[in-house]
């Protein structure tokens, strides 16, 4: 099953210059979990990381956008998790770095209510896209995250940014290592010590 193929392949079209470095793990569990992570660079970005998670019944995939820095642009975020039929959320939005920063672009949606795990405000802006639905409903949000991302194109295009300072991103990981939920996902399919080398050496190692 590959529920997200239409989004990862407008990611693709809309940011073709993302260039495969490197594969951090490949895992399958008992139940035939498979989950692999990998690292992507692009002339602007400091990195792309992407995480597939697939068996059966479920599809999750995640990745976050870390630009170069210097321009103070955010990060661009998806969570598209598509869990068993009947239950699909989909997330998507620009995750700016610096705390307390309420970034909004007007011409895209707001969001009209608060979000657990999605503080708007707080490294989350107030056009963080979430909808629940069906296998079957999934592509009916291509066009909202085309939209978005043609948006962030043009935010990366205008900016170029250049710099490599990661430091710019430790209090970014920093919140979102405490806040994420995935930490008792990974330990209940992989094991606790994968789980906690994932969230400290992929995930988020500019945590402080």
């Amino acid at each position: 099953m590959n529920l997200w193929k239409n989004y990862t392949k407008t990611l693709d079209d809309i940011f073709p210059e993302f260039k495969f470095e490197s594969r951090w793990c490949n895992w399958c569990n008992k139940d035939d979990l498979n989950m692999k992570a990998d690292l992507y660079t692009a002339p602007h970005f400091i990195k792309s990381r992407r995480v597939d998670i697939r068996s059966i019944k479920t599809h999750i995939y995640n990745n976050v956008m870390y630009p170069k820095t210097g321009s103070y642009l955010p990060c661009f975020g998806m969570d598209l998790m598509g869990f068993f039929e009947k239950k699909v959320i989909i997330v998507f939005d620009f995750q700016h770095p610096v705390e307390k920063f309420l970034f909004s672009l007007p011409n895209l949606p707001k969001a009209e209510k608060d979000y657990r795990f999605f503080e708007m405000g707080n490294h989350f802006s107030e056009n963080i896209f979430v909808r629940y639905c069906t296998f079957d409903e999934v592509d009916n949000y291509l066009p909202e995250f085309r939209k978005y991302l043609e948006t962030y194109r043009s935010m990366i295009d205008e900016a170029q940014p250049t710099g490599e300072d990661t430091s710019f991103y430790e209090d970014f990981d920093t919140y979102m290592k405490k806040l994420d939920p995935i930490l008792g996902y990974l330990s209940g399919n992989f094991g606790k010590e994968n789980a906690n080398r994932m969230m400290d050496e992929y995930f988020f190692p500019y945590a402080q």
